[in-house]
């Protein structure tokens, strides 16, 4: 396995990543889906793509690229019905279950692909470090690859992410000179810690003003009001808060966003709903992290 992984790290350095075959791929049939694997296609990245069992031609595909929070696997992420004894891991992010939902709520109009993307390590940052010699060439290549295995169904893509899995989100913006037209929508879910307006700001600005179906799509909550063992988790200016809050201050320069509030958000959005922000408000500093997915926020961000 270490000799596979050094050559595919090679490879991908030299631009040498083919595309896809059949044999580098397991499939598992369930009653409403189809489970592939792609575990060794990538240095250091564990795939598994939950496609619907039966794909419809005359319908256009999302697929929707789904980076993992830190310390998370993909089955815990996938989550299931809890039985006595499961690792509570299992029940708080549902998106095999949310991913059900979408189906039925799109079932005449779209196939469904969720694309759950994991880290060796189980996080997102540290594998762009440990990767920063190659990262240029698999990113890309993990969208662009499993696009292509549904290059029939007309695909576009959604990039989502939760915590540390906005980190891949944010790495695959900075390696290339522009976001690509093919990804239509992308989302932060508590998850804009990597964003820096010198590296994002303007290709953000640019692919949104690209095509009027690009979307972006950013919830967090005021963590830094949160305090454990008597220090605040985050800064005032380095949690997803306060990385949100400075998109939204740098996309203002450059779109008539809208700000609006309640007692318990604030809004940001753009006249052509090109862009919104969901921030939720904490004054008592309580954790609402994973609360964010768990209640649908897999579902809100993307419909």
């Amino acid at each position: 396995m270490v000799l596979k992984n050094l050559f595919l790290s090679l490879a991908a350095a030299a631009g040498l990543l083919t595309p896809l075959s059949a044999q580098e791929t397991s499939d598992t049939l369930l009653s409403d889906g189809r489970i592939t694997h792609l575990d060794d296609r990538y240095p250091d990245v564990r795939i598994t793509i939950d496609a619907p069992r039966k794909m419809h031609k005359n319908r256009p595909t999302k697929v929707i690229f789904y980076a993992l929070p830190n310390g998370n696997t993909i089955e815990w992420t996938a989550g299931k019905r809890m039985e006595q004894g499961d690792d509570w891991h299992y029940d708080i992010q549902h998106i095999a279950a949310q991913t059900r939902f979408l189906r039925k709520q799109w079932k005449k109009d779209y196939n469904i692909v969720t694309v759950y993307l994991m880290a060796a390590g189980k996080s997102w940052g540290a594998w762009r470090s440990q990767h920063a010699a190659d990262k240029a060439e698999i990113l890309p290549a993990i969208v662009d690859d499993v696009l292509g295995m549904y290059a029939a169904y007309r695909p576009s893509a959604i990039l989502s992410s939760h915590s540390g899995g906005g980190y891949f989100i944010f790495e695959y913006i900075r390696v290339q000179d522009r976001i690509p037209e093919a990804v239509e929508r992308i989302v932060f879910l508590d998850s804009t810690y990597g964003y820096e307006d010198s590296l994002h700001v303007e290709k953000l600005a640019d692919w949104l003003k690209a095509a009027p179906e690009h979307r972006l799509c950013v919830t967090s909550y005021e963590d830094a009001t949160v305090i454990l063992d008597g220090k605040h988790i985050v800064s005032a200016s380095g949690g997803t808060w306060g990385r949100s809050l400075a998109m939204a201050s740098d996309l203002a320069e450059r779109f008539p966003l809208r700000r609006s509030e309640t007692d318990e958000f604030i809004f940001y959005d753009e006249p052509n709903d090109r862009i919104w922000f969901k921030l939720k408000k904490n004054p008592e500093g309580k954790i609402y992290h994973t609360v964010l997915v768990e209640r649908n926020g897999f579902i809100d961000t993307v419909s």
